[in-house]
């Protein structure tokens, strides 16, 4: 892993562990809400847009599991789910909140770009935001690939495309204007994250490079008298006008 790449991990831990408990306070509510399978900040359910499917004795990796609600959600439907991710903190939230749903499963403090997993250990690869959204593509994609067996699923949602080129750097909504440019575009600096977006065509070239049919894009249109914990009435209205997350459906062949 180059200097670069080893050091927007090391940001992005930092980050989280210093954030984990005040995201818990703040948004532990809406996902408790939503029973944990719930797609993005509108937290529209699973049983709506069935992206993962049957998860019934699937063994599934959450791909930057924060506190594990899906996950836990999913042990509930009969799953073996396993949680990653890199932040320390959040994985102890994880913690106790499998020990208050009286589930247990793996929990694993390792970053997306290098999982200390062997290959082809499950059936289902996903993560709501989490690792695809703060992990770099060109890494985690592969490591997706490596670790789904064949036939299995990639699922993840983020932020799309059109919002991050609409979204400043340091403003508190998406404008109605491009303010970043398209090609080229992968890292983006925020606060003290580094988030990664690609073009279309990238993540298309991207998925393809790496044994991946695409199956479906999600472009998930929240309700007129949707609420979130993490949005607010104007980002409300531009997510009705615009899609503001991607929820992308992979096969591997």
């Amino acid at each position: 892993m180059s200097e670069a790449k080893r050091e927007h991990e090391r940001q992005n831990q930092a980050s989280w562990d210093a954030y984990s408990d005040e995201y818990q306070a703040r948004h532990g509510e809406q996902l408790a809400r939503s029973g944990g399978c719930a797609w993005g900040t509108w937290q529209i359910p699973e049983a709506e847009l069935r992206i993962l499917g049957d998860v019934a004795g699937k063994d599934i990796l959450e791909f930057g599991c924060g506190a594990a609600q899906w996950s836990i959600a999913l042990a509930g439907l009969g799953a073996r789910p396993v949680g990653l991710d890199l932040s320390a903190r959040q994985l102890e939230h994880a913690r106790r909140l499998m020990a208050e749903a009286g589930v247990d499963f793996p929990l694993i403090h390792a970053s997306s770009e290098n999982v200390p997993l062997p290959d082809a250990s499950f059936d289902i690869v996903f993560c709501d935001h989490g690792a695809m959204t703060f992990s770099d593509p060109y890494r985690s994609v592969p490591e997706a690939s490596r670790l789904l067996r064949p036939g299995g699923l990639f699922a993840f949602s983020h932020g799309s495309t059109l919002e991050t080129l609409c979204w400043d750097i340091g403003a508190e909504h998406a404008g109605d204007r491009l303010v970043h440019d398209y090609f080229g575009m992968h890292v983006i600096e925020d606060d003290g994250e580094m988030v990664f977006n690609l073009g279309y065509g990238d993540w298309i070239r991207l998925f393809r490079a790496n044994g991946f049919v695409i199956e479906d894009l999600v472009e998930p249109q929240p309700a007129e008298d949707a609420t979130s914990s993490y949005r607010d009435a104007d980002s409300l209205a531009w997510s009705r006008r615009w899609p503001s997350e991607s929820i992308w459906r992979l096969r591997k062949a």
